[in-house]
């Protein structure tokens, strides 16, 4: 990522805001839990620093005003946590002249805030029984001492963004959705029945990281048997038995942006009749859904479509009478938008426009016989319809087999 691209990327921001309009985005803190560091994605987004607890301030006045807050090195520091991030540095990467360090942040934000009228920030959501987060205790100091601020979630402010991919983003998904796919391949070859799912989870996560990535984008589903029947199921534990299938939802992340890829196949390397005939319903759906997708056309449309087909492989597969028990086999939406998130920023019900990316994800989830099937590819929008990112990604029933 270039300075030059994040540039960019707050020029459109800016664009959004009216006059004395203040954005303030506070980076993640370390976790207490041991793992990689994970920025948060809209700081990423905006500054592209990797460094925890940073704040970025961008004020639009008669000129626009951005200023970046690091935390200040410590020379006796260094030889227990590493020297820390430079002004000279953060400037290079994310394109601001403007460094200061967290301990001048409380003075210098107060000159900001006595001249805005409003206030957008990462303030994120938690349960009312839940503590303030960083930003949300910020804002609720910012507010008792200027009351004439109105405070809002950036997030409306970052979809417009967010949800149209540059270039650069497509590629960083496209290595994570490769990368993911050599995985995958890799557990078709080596997966065995009497395995345990997290030995398969283990398969994924050495091929990610022997690639150069870090990063999951989110917890992987490996579930086999019964548990492919529960949608988020995240345990990982279980023996994987005779006749059973394995379905993975599972995605890398590079640079930030994840993949979200599921394939369902037969562990003992054939599929049953019966898993044969699920599989083929939920395929079928899974292209014709794919086929749809091109600018202009809603989320919305393509949810109903989906329905109607998967209400007819239910009735196909005698699993139900009636069209309108179709919840009983498949319980979510045909997709979401993808990207930094793997729910991205972008509404269920929104319009396909060129650079959306999203999954097209059908599935038929059959407990009483201990099959789940589900199929998930990521797909761009392009001017001319659609490109499937993940095509390379065995999921025909003789790709599988073999």
């Amino acid at each position: 990522m270039n300075s030059k691209l994040l540039t960019d990327r707050r020029k459109g921001l800016i664009k959004q805001l009216k006059d004395k309009g203040l954005v303030i985005v506070f980076a993640a803190s370390v976790s207490k839990y041991p793992r990689n560091f994970l920025q948060d994605k809209n700081f990423k987004y905006l500054a592209g620093l990797d460094v925890p607890d940073a704040i970025l301030v961008i004020s639009k006045q008669k000129k626009s005003v951005m200023e970046i807050f690091i935390e200040r090195g410590i020379p006796e520091m260094e030889v227990w946590e590493g020297k820390k991030l430079t002004k000279a540095e953060a400037t290079e990467i994310s394109g601001i002249q403007r460094i200061s360090f967290l301990d001048e942040f409380e003075r210098k934000i107060g000159f900001y805030l006595a001249s805005a009228s409003s206030v957008h920030a990462n303030l994120g959501y938690n349960n009312i029984d839940k503590p303030l987060n960083k930003a949300q205790n910020f804002i609720d100091k910012a507010k008792k001492h200027f009351p004439q601020l109105t405070v809002t979630d950036i997030t409306k402010l970052m979809i417009p963004l967010r949800s149209v991919k540059t270039k650069w983003e497509i590629e960083q998904m496209q290595k994570a959705i490769d990368i993911t796919g050599d995985g995958i391949k890799n557990i078709f070859k080596k997966s065995k029945i009497g395995m345990m799912e997290y030995e398969l989870d283990a398969i994924l996560k050495y091929e990610i990281n022997r690639n150069g990535l870090k990063h999951i984008g989110f917890k992987s589903i490996i579930a086999s048997g019964k548990n492919a029947a529960t949608l988020h199921y995240e345990q990982n534990d279980s023996k994987i038995g005779k006749d059973e299938m394995a379905l993975l939802d599972v995605g890398a992340a590079c640079n930030g942006y994840s993949a979200d890829i599921s394939r369902t196949f037969p562990v003992s390397g054939k599929f049953t009749k019966r898993q044969k005939e699920v599989y083929s319903e939920v395929l079928a759906i899974n292209k014709k859904i794919i086929k749809m997708v091109k600018p202009g056309i809603g989320m919305k449309e393509l949810n109903e479509k989906t329905v109607e087909l998967i209400q007819k492989s239910l009735i196909k597969l005698k699993l139900i009478k009636d069209k309108k028990d179709y919840r009983k086999y498949y319980m979510h939406s045909i997709g979401h938008h993808l990207g930094m998130d793997t729910h991205d920023l972008g509404a269920r019900d929104s319009v396909l426009e060129v650079g959306n990316v999203i999954t097209i994800e059908p599935g038929i989830y059959i407990p009483e016989e201990k099959i789940g099937v589900r199929i998930e590819d990521d797909i761009l929008v392009t001017k001319t319809g659609y490109k499937n990112l993940s095509e390379n990604i065995p999921k025909e029933i003789n790709e599988l087999e073999s």
